[in-house]
């Protein structure tokens, strides 16, 4: 669960990645700072028709939903200050504590943003909300009725866009099961134990009319401690389906990226043996909330990790061996 906590943030330590070049970038240093030193959570990232690159953090710096801008994946980043993409939150949602955004540009034009809405009949619960805006930046006007919202199985989180090879569209997603936890690491560890499965939602073109139900794809093992959670999914060109995940809890070193594979769009998914990030690799902790776009034959990653600032977005180059997925060094 990805809750801003003043508390939790002031806790947080300082974090770094590492990441080289391919030759399309500038050289890459180990132990180099963040792409953007702001309190930044859960990055998503897209580059628009323009070539522009735009990244959505959750809320933070006096916004409900944050943006920043950048010429190059891998560069610096710029927050757009005066720029809240979300300024007008929906109604069934408390308009405070807004996680986890996701935009994508549909064929009609219109850009669609996916987040989670602190429920304002429950705050302790979120719920998945759509908005939909003329430009990258917004303004968004939302939905007024949730997109995805079972309150008895813990409400739903961290939704993501994918639209596969054929162009259909789908949004994934998390049940917040830990948010009904009894108690432990993230609320998950004392048993009975929740589930907590990523789920995926086919849409039509429009990114949020729903088709048929949501299917689930995947779920929380022994070793993902209390939770899987951020699910972040793309298909590489050789028909691999990669699902990027966070594990552990976002409060603690356990939290990372990791992810699995599969080649079928539902499954079943094999988990990678490790974690792809994680605390203590190129100087980092706590990474997560990662999202995955495809970058010519290269894979880039999009993440948080613990900073003086809150929570610093970062960027990274990967290399996809068969089924690994390897950070390029």
């Amino acid at each position: 669960m990805k809750l801003l906590d003043a508390l939790a943030a002031a806790v947080l330590s300082f974090g770094f990645v590492f990441a080289s070049a391919i030759p399309m970038h500038p050289l890459r240093r180990a132990n180099e700072d963040p792409v953007l030193a702001q309190d930044f959570p859960d990055p998503s990232i897209f580059e628009d028709e323009d070539g522009t690159w735009y990244a959505f953090g959750t809320t933070g710096n006096g916004k409900q939903i944050q943006v920043a801008i950048g010429g190059d994946l891998y560069q610096q980043w710029s927050l757009l200050e005066d720029i809240d993409a979300l300024s007008h939150p929906a109604s069934w949602t408390t308009g405070h504590n807004t996680w986890a955004p996701d935009v994508h540009l549909m064929p009609n034009g219109k850009y669609v943003m996916y987040f989670a809405g602190e429920m304002a009949e429950n705050p302790a619960f979120h719920c998945i909300g759509t908005a939909v805006a003329d430009t990258a930046t917004g303004p968004y006007v939302p939905d007024e009725e949730p997109f995805a919202c079972n309150l008895t199985i813990g409400g739903a989180i961290d939704p993501s866009g994918f639209e596969d090879e054929d162009g259909t569209r789908y949004v994934l997603y998390k049940v917040d099961g830990n948010s009904i936890g009894h108690g432990g690491s993230c609320g998950n560890t004392v048993k009975p134990i929740a589930p907590t499965p990523i789920m995926l939602q086919e849409v039509a073109d429009d990114g949020v009319t729903q088709i048929g139900d949501a299917v689930q794809i995947f779920d929380r093992s022994d070793d993902d401690g209390p939770l899987v959670e951020a699910p972040s999914l793309l298909r590489t060109g050789t028909g691999l389906y990669i699902l990027f995940f966070s594990s552990g809890c976002y409060l603690e070193p356990s939290y990372n990226v990791n992810y699995a594979t599969s080649t079928a769009l539902k499954g079943p998914y094999q988990r990678a043996p490790r974690p792809m990030i994680r605390t203590g690799e190129y100087t980092l902790q706590a990474p997560g909330g990662a999202t995955a776009v495809n970058i010519g034959d290269r894979v880039g990653v999009a993440y948080h990790a613990n900073c003086q600032q809150g929570r610093c977005m970062h960027t990274s180059h990967t290399v996809v061996d068969g089924r690994e997925v390897k950070v390029e060094m």
